[in-house]
């Protein structure tokens, strides 16, 4: 299971910061971090998930207001 996450589309209310510490904030930037993410593309980062984090990591997906943040099983399947 992977997340990924679009870091142009945050708008930095750091809701996914509290459900899941694979999230941390850039208070400079007003924008979250996606601890150990990789770019992929401009602004747009991935990373596995830890089979113990996956319920965290999919909450924290759910709590973003602006859908920065989606959840994908290991078919490539956005489950969240």
């Amino acid at each position: 299971m992977y997340i990924e996450y679009d870091r142009d589309t945050c708008i930095g209310m750091f809701q996914c910061v509290a459900e899941w510490d694979g999230f941390e904030k850039d208070e400079h930037a007003g924008k979250a971090v996606l601890v150990d993410g990789e770019e992929e593309e401009e602004d747009l980062f991935v990373r596995e998930i830890p089979e113990d984090a996956e319920f965290d990591a999919k909450f924290a997906a759910r709590a973003c207001p602006v859908d920065a943040i989606a959840v994908y099983n290991d078919d490539g399947e956005q489950v969240v």
